[in-house]
């Protein structure tokens, strides 16, 4: 049994099956989310860049109330889970108050009362997956290895901001949660999981685009937008508006095409003529990888080069795979406890406080 970081207990869960569907996995690069707006936020500069634009279009009324409206008529309840990690950057640099700001407005405008359990990354989360593929998020900076000698613990791995982040979450009755030799998202896609078979739906708060494969009608994602900000939500719809594909069989695409962001390299790295186009027709055609693998294992499926490279390079694929899956068995168990609505009376004393404490250390 794995250790839980404060005093939670852990447990074993299996991984259920993913459904397969067809996918036509045309990017769409236009957008409308759903946004949450707050009333404290100063006015954004305008800009001009086309991201900006579609970003503008983001802060619609009409589609923040039809998205208000849908989650109204939904009865079943919702359990939010925190990736902490990446709101304690403000750009590439390590910042709390940038996950303070965003802890603020996430509480105000987008979970209310709602169960919120919190996450971080484990001691040697990623390892596994640099087994498997040493380049691996291997330029990504790390927010610990910012933080001088003397704010680290003796053990040296979590440092004492991440204890400050336990504290104030604590004191906001949510939990925290961190798992030994696991990312944030194999316990989040875990606990997911779990709380989907209790019968809530999962909303999952993070900017971290690996949890789009969680994606459902039971699951959704709020995500930070630091050019206007704010929290949006971002549900199956708005997935497949703008990528016309449904999450599991983009999964596949990405292990073909590669995630330079992750270090997963291409199979254009060993066949530069096998482009995305090629890999947008095949797992249109065939479903997943998997199904694609094994077709091309016992008969044609493309072009010479192409039906060469998934034959001789199929182990190369599914490497890429099992590192850019979840995982959903991670060994951590749902409390009940965790379930009940958020007592939110300390939100604005704590958040206050802690904001407070960063100026004076500031100083």
């Amino acid at each position: 049994m794995r250790r839980l970081d404060t005093r939670l207990l852990a447990g074993s869960y299996h991984a259920q099956p993913q459904p397969s569907f067809p996918c036509t996995c045309n990017f769409n690069p236009t957008l409308s989310l759903s946004v949450v707006s707050s009333r404290t936020q100063k006015p954004v500069t305008p800009l001009t860049t086309k991201k900006t634009e579609q970003l503008r279009k983001l802060n619609s009324s009409d589609s923040f109330n039809q998205t208000v409206g849908v989650q109204k008529k939904e009865k079943r309840k919702r359990v939010f889970f925190l990736d902490v990690n990446p709101l304690c950057y403000e750009g590439s640099k390590p910042s709390l108050h940038s996950f303070v700001r965003w802890l603020s407005l996430f509480f105000s405008q987008v979970s209310h009362t709602d169960p919120v359990i919190a996450v971080v990354d484990g001691e040697r989360g990623s390892e596994h997956r640099r087994q498997l593929l040493p380049s691996y998020k291997a330029q990504r900076t790390k927010f610990m290895r910012h933080l001088s000698s003397s704010q680290r613990l003796s053990k040296g791995y979590v440092g004492k901001s991440y204890q400050v982040i336990s504290d104030v979450l604590g004191k906001c009755n949510v939990p925290i949660i961190k798992v030994d030799g696991h990312e944030a998202d194999d316990v989040v896609a875990t606990l997911a999981g779990q709380v989907l078979d209790k019968g809530f739906r999962v909303v999952i708060a993070s900017p971290d685009k690996d949890f789009k494969q969680l994606i459902s009608e039971d699951v959704q994602i709020v995500m930070p937008l630091p050019e206007l900000g704010r929290w949006s939500f971002y549900t199956l719809k708005h997935y497949r508006d703008q990528y016309n594909c449904d999450p599991q069989s983009d999964l596949s695409l990405r292990c073909i095409v590669g995630d330079e962001v992750d270090g997963v390299p291409g199979i254009q790295h060993v066949v530069p003529s096998f482009g995305r186009k090629t890999a947008v027709k095949l797992i249109k055609k065939h479903g997943s990888l998997e199904t694609l693998l094994s077709a091309a294992a016992v008969r044609t499926v493309g072009k010479p080069y192409a039906q060469d490279a998934l034959t001789k390079y199929a182990d190369y694929l599914r490497r890429n795979y099992e590192v850019l899956a979840l995982k959903r068995d991670v060994n951590v168990q749902l409390l009940e406890e965790w379930l009940v609505d958020r007592n939110t009376n300390n939100d604005e004393i704590e958040l206050s406080n802690f904001f407070k404490n960063l100026e004076r250390r500031k100083e």
